[in-house]
C-alpha cells in the first residue's frame, strides 16, 4: 500500500537488523581473535572496530524492539501518519 508518506511512515526490518548484527559479532570476534593470536595488530584492531559497533548497533536494535509496537509494528498494523506538530502554532517559514 502507498501512501505517498513512505519516508515518515517506514517501518525498520529490525529482525533482519538484528540477524545481521549477530551475524557481524561473531565474524568480528573470530576475526580479532584470529588477528590477535597470528600477531597481525592492525587487522585485529579493524575487527575490533568493527566488532564495536556491531555491539552498538546489536544495542540499539535490541532497545527498539523492546519499545513495542509503536516501533515495530507487525503486518496487522496499518501505517499512522506522521506527527505534523501542534496544529495552533505555526510552523517555521509559514
Amino acid at each position: 500500500m502507498r501512501t505517498g508518506s513512505e519516508p515518515t511512515t517506514a517501518r525498520s526490518p529490525l529482525r533482519l537488523r538484528l540477524g545481521l548484527s549477530v551475524w557481524g559479532l561473531i565474524w568480528a570476534a573470530a576475526g580479532t581473535a584470529l588477528f590477535t593470536l597470528t600477531d597481525h595488530p592492525g587487522w585485529a584492531a579493524a575487527c575490533g572496530v568493527v566488532l564495536l559497533i556491531a555491539v552498538v548497533d546489536l544495542s540499539v536494535v535490541l532497545h527498539h524492539i523492546r519499545q513495542g509496537p509503536h516501533w515495530q509494528p507487525g503486518r496487522d498494523i496499518p501505517p499512522y501518519e506522521p506527527d505534523h506538530g501542534n496544529p495552533r502554532r505555526p510552523r517555521h517559514g509559514h
